[in-house]
């Protein structure tokens, strides 16, 4: 299954990806870039900052900075972890900045319960920009 996150709430599609991959289904997100948090802008960059800033260069805990690997990330916090089930499942989601070549012809589907048009406020920032404001280095 391919998903293309372009407007798609964070939470909402990370989800519904979970679900699918511990289904046993391999589940490629592309647009990474685009997906939307909602909430206060401030409050969300603030948030992601002190993620990021957390624990000590050489031992960590690290978070990631870019807009693909936050999103896995995020997958994975929805994924019992630690376990062989979850850690078989993670290995089936893949994440990417736009959409590569490979997936061009392909048939890409959208989430329509997680589209960011559903929600009553239009308070929201991209994981994009997310990923620039605490440092991730990547091309648009």
């Amino acid at each position: 299954m391919i998903i293309d996150a372009t407007n798609l709430i964070l939470g909402r599609l990370a989800t519904i990806s979970a679900k699918k991959v511990l289904l046993g289904e391999k589940v490629d997100i592309v647009n990474c870039e685009k997906a939307v948090v909602t909430g206060n802008r401030a409050m969300i960059l603030s948030q992601f900052k002190r993620k990021v800033d957390l624990g000590i260069p050489l031992k960590g805990p690290y978070y990631p900075r870019m807009p693909d690997r936050i999103i896995r990330r995020t997958v994975r916090g929805m994924l019992p972890w630690k376990r062989t089930r979850g850690k078989e499942a993670f290995k089936r989601v893949m994440c990417y900045i736009g959409v590569p070549d490979e997936f061009k012809d392909k048939k890409i589907e959208t989430i329509k319960e997680a589209n960011v048009s559903k929600m009553p406020n239009l308070k929201y920032i991209t994981v994009g920009e997310i990923s620039k404001s605490i440092g991730g280095k990547w091309q648009n």
